[in-house]
């Protein structure tokens, strides 16, 4: 006898709602389909599905993400650096307070080392036919970041181990949900064979047929959908239930813009933009003049956060690029809405402790006029260019670089406040070694509103 199972999987969606009812319809109808002619149906969302760029995201602090999966009836999910790092440790420590799926979790812990409420490290899934389908899930090894938060994270290899030992004496297939990226995934298919597929994200790899990795008990297939929900990926298993066996195993990507759209989707899609604006219309200060943001010559805005980062991490000096900012402020009432819509990025204040040496190099390097115009995706950042860099209390005097009107000296040790992005890409070799201290869970629009509020309020 041979059993069918469908899996359905999402991954680093992103808060791309524009893609959602289609996503949403197409689930909700493949379901459907394959369940009315007796097939079994899995569906599981693989992290980073939360993204606080959009507005609704924002005001809800995510809660409003889990709505929307509830409504799809998702099986399980695991969770993404964008859930994990993005939040405070409160509003992650809820924010599935309301799910009606499982959150499939191994790796996450808090500091008094147990797992917190919302996650198990597995789930065991049986098909009508009695298949044991075991589930196991990891999210990327920020742990650094975490611990900032009050979580601690473990090794996700280590615990995908723990979990596969235990999971191969209770189930007939393993999978395993990882936001890991292509990378480790693929690693991880040779070092535990036993696991019959992973389903992958966070690299935003696109897998339009899945991919096949021979290891010493045969194939483990690779699914992954890409990135802001323009793919939904499938997996289909043929299943010999005498001998609990995989005969069959394939995946396909179905591509979200040749999908039906469903009535009034421009109407919903809008309506989820505006229901985040209206819950972030709340007043913050009145200016009584425009605050302008160039990214290419000098302007206010920039300077305003720029100064605002050196004072909340109470460092010597500071830079940023302009292009974090993608607008300017009109005069009058600023709102939380406002600030949002010109800082959407989920990135947070950072100080760097360099050498007088290192400060200096990586200063020369930022006048490079390949900066401004250097587009720029990922590592947090929402916007497009960079834009010209912006500092606070460095200057150029007869060609000697000044740190708060002193003459740089060399061996002297400085603090640099900037943003977080520069730590995690290519940017400033002086960054990867030099200690960092990261200032979490305030985002820089949280510190922009702080700062229009010490310039502004009466």
């Amino acid at each position: 006898m041979i059993e069918t199972i469908h899996i359905y999987h999402t991954n680093d969606i992103h808060s791309h709602f524009e893609n959602w009812p289609r996503i949403r319809d197409f689930l909700l109808h493949q379901k459907k389909i394959n369940e009315d002619i007796g097939e079994e149906v899995l569906l599981f969302d693989i992290g980073d599905h939360v993204d606080r760029w959009h507005p609704l995201t924002e005001a809800t602090v995510g809660k409003e993400n889990i709505q929307l999966l509830n409504e799809v009836g998702y099986t399980a999910v695991t969770i993404g650096n964008n859930e994990g790092i993005t939040l405070s440790y409160n509003d992650l420590d809820t924010l599935y307070t309301e799910a009606e799926f499982d959150v499939i979790l191994a790796n996450l812990y808090n500091q008094q080392n147990d797992r917190p409420s919302w996650t198990i490290p597995y789930q065991i899934y049986q098909t009508e036919k009695g298949i044991k389908v075991g589930i196991t899930g990891v999210t990327a090894n920020f742990k650094k970041l975490y611990s900032i938060l009050g979580w601690d994270l473990k090794d996700p290899i280590e615990e995908i181990q723990r979990q596969v030992e235990r999971l191969k004496k209770e189930s007939d297939i393993i999978i395993l949900l990882s936001h890991l990226g292509i990378h480790d995934d693929e690693k991880i298919a040779k070092l535990y064979p036993e696991i019959d597929i992973i389903l992958g994200g966070h690299t935003h790899h696109i897998l339009e047929n899945g991919k096949l990795i021979t290891n010493a008990l045969g194939t483990t297939l690779l699914g992954a959908a890409g990135k802001h929900g323009k793919f939904v990926g499938h997996v289909q298993l043929k299943i010999d239930v005498e001998k609990k066996e995989i005969k069959n195993k394939k995946a396909q990507l179905y591509k979200i813009k040749n999908l039906p759209a469903p009535i009034n989707e421009t109407i919903e899609i809008e309506k989820f933009y505006e229901d985040g604006r209206k819950l972030l219309f709340q007043e913050v200060v009145t200016i009584p003049e425009p605050l302008l943001v160039e990214w290419f010559q000098d302007s206010i805005l920039p300077h305003i956060l720029c100064e605002a980062i050196q004072e909340w991490c109470n460092a010597d000096c500071a830079m940023i690029n302009a292009g974090l900012l993608l607008d300017h402020l009109e005069k009058g009432i600023v709102t939380k809405y406002e600030i949002h819509k010109i800082l959407p990025h989920p990135i947070n204040p950072c100080m760097i402790k360099l050498s007088g040496a290192e400060l200096k190099s990586v200063l020369q390097q930022s006048f490079d006029p390949k900066w401004p115009h250097l587009e720029l995706k990922g590592l947090g950042f929402r916007g497009t260019i960079l834009g010209n860099f912006v500092y606070n209390n460095i200057s150029i005097r007869k060609n000697d670089l000044l740190i708060n009107g002193m003459k740089l000296e060399e061996d002297k040790m400085y603090t640099l406040g900037t943003v977080d992005m520069y730590t995690f890409g290519h940017f400033f070799p002086e960054f990867n070694s030099a200690e960092k201290q990261y200032f979490m869970p305030e985002f820089i629009r949280d510190v922009m509103e702080w700062k229009l509020k010490k310039l502004y309020s009466n």
